[in-house]
């Protein structure tokens, strides 16, 4: 597995905290990917997002305050991802508080700038009246670069930053727009990699990517943003979704947690396969059964990952009482594969990758109306529905009317009549009995119609 070089040129985004760096970000990206609150220090992993401005294709990654001071602790590994993105960078976007004007620490950043020696284009942010726009003009004493004035608040400015970042990228190479437009087109398959703080889900992604691509801590809670990361697999591209850890409600400490769990919530809708990760040593808790709940009302596939794996082993545990436990936890959810790794060590990851490509391709199965209704009339005569006010529950025919997750609609003659626990049965039968093994499948009784009754007689 690699994430697969490109020729394509990068703009990094930096400045002192709290100068609206993802605000920019987002703004010029056109949709909300980062964080954007006034707690100093909110962005610590490096986010990134293609750009395709005219014919020309770049890189654009929002990196954290350049002289932060974490609130976890966590400088030296936020400082670290800043580097990256530094040296990563063709093109440098330093933004500038018009408000507040120039402050110690942006001639400390710019210091940090000149020696790299690499093009930098200013952006003179929050300008919202004529006078501080005026007044942006002082940024100029920290690099010999042009200055553009914006106003995320107030959409204005836009257009000529981008002018601005074309014009100060390298020479468009002979693979960019190649690589662009690869890049551009929707992965294969998203995994959202979700579950509680500090169960281990960005080493996970770590071990995907082959470097540290996003901040590994002990402190809990360190992503605070979803974090996408493209990488190859068999020469297919796909993309997993590193999410923010989830408190319990009542534990949520300010908005930046509230916006991290809304964030996961929105990764599970977007994935097409969620790896719900536990940590081996800790009990299942109820951020645990709240995530679960959610993927099995979005219908994803979902493969159970118990991670740290290697620390499980030294306490005895066994993967059969890990499996038992998750059964009799999520009673509902038996048919979910369970997978045992240890991300720090990347054992184990591939396979699990592999086992996702699976549940991808099951979700993506249609099955014949001949064959389905086979599967429904078997099922019946094995265990026929109990009457239900003196009336017999009857299924006329059946029909898959989509896949993602596969969609099969009943017609019979009263939806009511039919018990949960005979709609249980006859989901274990289709599971059992059609390519949807370890899959959701979602079930829709609807009553018959005159068409519908033609329909059936020609069958």
């Amino acid at each position: 597995m690699s994430v697969p070089a490109t020729s394509i040129p990068r703009v990094a985004i930096v400045g002192r905290p709290n100068v609206g760096k993802s605000s920019l970000f987002n703004w010029l990206a056109g949709e909300r990917l980062s964080i954007v609150d006034p707690t100093a220090g909110v962005t610590r992993d490096r986010l990134t997002h293609l750009m395709h401005e005219g014919d020309r294709y770049f890189e654009l990654i929002d990196t954290g305050g350049i002289g932060i001071v974490d609130s976890d602790a966590l400088e030296e590994e936020i400082e670290g991802q800043i580097r990256v993105g530094l040296e990563m960078a063709d093109v440098l976007l330093f933004v500038g508080d018009a408000q507040t004007g120039v402050l110690p620490l942006d001639r400390e950043v710019a210091r940090r700038l000149h020696p790299l020696g690499k093009p930098v284009v200013i952006a003179a942010n929050k300008c919202d009246s004529p006078k501080v726009e005026t007044d942006a003009a002082e940024f100029l004493e920290l690099f010999d670069a042009p200055l553009v004035t914006t106003t995320v608040k107030g959409n204005r400015g836009r257009e000529e930053l981008v002018s601005a970042l074309l014009e100060a990228l390298p020479p468009a190479g002979e693979h960019e727009a190649g690589s662009g437009a690869e890049l551009a087109t929707e992965p294969v398959m998203k995994l959202a990699v979700v579950g509680r703080r500090n169960v281990g889900k960005s080493t996970f992604l770590n071990a995907l990517a082959g470097e540290e691509r996003v901040i590994v801590s002990e402190v809990a809670g360190t992503t605070r943003d979803s974090i996408d990361l493209r990488f190859e697999v068999d020469g297919r591209a796909l993309v997993a979704i590193d999410t923010p850890g989830v408190r319990r409600k009542k534990s949520l400490a300010n908005d930046v947690e509230y916006y991290g769990t809304v964030r996961a919530q929105q990764s599970i809708r977007r994935a097409d396969v969620v790896l719900m990760t536990f940590d081996a040593t800790r009990t299942i808790s109820k951020v645990d059964k709240q995530l679960v709940a959610d993927i099995v009302e979005a219908h994803k596939p979902c493969i159970f990952v118990v991670n740290k794996w290697d620390l499980a082993l030294e306490a005895d545990m066994t993967s059969e009482r890990w499996a038992d436990y998750l059964e009799k936890t999520f009673a509902n959810m038996r048919y979910v594969p369970v997978a045992f790794l240890t991300s720090q060590a990347g054992r184990n990851v591939r396979p699990v990758v592999d086992l996702a490509q699976s549940l991808f391709k099951q979700a993506r199965e249609r099955v014949g109306t001949g064959r389905l209704n086979s599967v429904v009339r078997t099922a019946l005569e094995k265990n026929p529905p109990p009457m239900k006010k003196n009336r017999r529950p009857k299924i006329f025919f059946a029909t898959q009317v989509a896949v993602t997750p596969p969609t099969i609609v009943l017609k019979c003659n009263e939806p009511g009549l039919f018990a949960d626990d005979w709609k249980r049965y006859l989901l274990a039968q289709l599971r059992d009995q059609l390519p949807y093994p370890e899959i959701p499948i979602r079930l829709y009784f609807r009553s018959r119609g005159k068409d519908d009754a033609a329909e059936s007689e020609r069958r």
